[in-house]
């Protein structure tokens, strides 16, 4: 098989320090702390993608674009496209970044190199790249996430299973591409956009494109509000769910932002990671709901829920009666496997003011 391999070393790096997202905002997350995340999400994918033994013409593109981690990995890898980087325009305060040009570049380039299948480490932004790149081609994509938001179902759910699938496959369908506006997903607008229908690799270990959630959520946030304890430290996920029991504990939560709340006081609001780390007390609780259609609680549109924060914090599930309805497991992709490990297992949900239901985390 021949795979071409394609990194956005920029991808997610807007996440963890509030931004939700990169695109246009490299020097905004540098100013704040944030290091690339993407390098790491690849070498995971690749790193599983040699333990299968499998016989792999690794095609893919020169630094910062996957060279270094498929080499790093085992392989000898054709490098098809070298991007321009050294000047003012490639490097801000020290990180290397690319353009959608360099993506469609390094596409054109596999696809010249006969390819069999593109796997690309990034985001919806990144995705919708690919697939332009590959329209009309035949060629099948497959994400691994590494994006601030993911709602494309392009994407596996997480990067040893990106490295799964592709050894594996045996067909493809036809699955949607999907962006937002990232400017007014910062200004707490979401409206995922298609942008393209791109051939997929079929398999259980794909994600699905994120769906609306529907359903009244008054009578869950009512009961959550009433049973807080003041001596303990709530994070509150982004979402509309959330959104409900941040309203009835008082406040106008940010909707895409994590808000922490401790007794009455909103003690960071629209927080990044270290805001969050810097607010919580003895006692912490995370109330997270799951994405409809998808199932993560961890891993999608809030990065800024890190292992640092989880590891500190006991977690709440939340979610409507509709969107449970169409999910059959939960999901998480923190970045750091020993603690997706620790996560996995059966879970209670809270759905009501007391109701709850069973569901397991895979």
């Amino acid at each position: 098989m021949r795979l071409g391999f394609l990194v956005n070393p920029i991808a997610g790096m807007g996440g963890r320090v509030g931004l939700k997202g990169t695109d246009g905002k490299v020097a905004d997350a540098v100013a704040r702390g944030a290091a690339p995340r993407s390098p790491a999400r690849a070498s995971r994918a690749l790193t599983q993608l040699a333990d299968h033994g499998a016989d792999i013409d690794l095609v893919t593109a020169g630094e910062p674009m996957g060279a270094a981690e498929a080499r790093a990995a085992g392989f000898e890898p054709t490098i098809a496209f070298e991007p321009t980087i050294g000047d003012a325009a490639a490097v801000t305060d020290g990180v290397s970044t690319t353009t959608a040009s360099d993506t469609a570049s390094a596409v054109a380039a596999f696809v010249d190199h006969g390819v069999d299948l593109v796997v690309f480490v990034g985001g919806d932004g990144t995705a919708v790249d690919v697939a332009e790149g590959l329209a009309d081609t035949g060629v099948p994509m497959l994400g691994v996430p590494a994006g601030v938001k993911v709602y494309s179902s392009a994407f596996a759910v997480s990067p040893e299973a990106a490295a799964d699938v592709a050894v594996e496959f045996d067909r493809t369908e036809q699955r949607e591409v999907m962006d937002i506006d990232e400017d007014a997903y910062r200004a707490g607008e979401v409206s995922p956009e298609l942008r393209a229908i791109a051939a997929v690799p079929v398999a259980d270990d794909l994600q699905s494109a994120k769906q609306r959630g529907g359903g009244t959520v008054s009578a869950l946030a009512e009961g959550i509000a009433n049973s807080v304890d003041p001596e303990t430290t709530y994070v509150l996920a982004p979402g509309s769910t959330l959104g409900a029991i941040k309203t009835a504990l008082g406040f106008e939560g940010s909707p895409l932002g994590v808000d922490v709340w401790r007794d009455g006081q909103v003690l960071a609001a629209d927080a990044s990671e270290a805001e969050i780390l810097d607010s919580l007390g003895e006692t912490n609780t995370i109330i997270v709901s799951p994405i409809g259609g998808q199932g993560f609680i961890f891993g999608r549109g809030n990065p800024q829920l890190s292992p640092a924060v989880i590891r500190q914090a006991s977690v709440a599930i939340v979610a409507s009666q509709s969107k449970l309805d169409d999910l059959r497991v939960l999901r998480v992709d923190t970045d750091d496997p020993e603690l997706d490990a620790e996560l996995r297992g059966w879970r209670t949900v809270r759905v009501g003011r007391v109701e709850t239901r069973m569901l397991r985390i895979v």
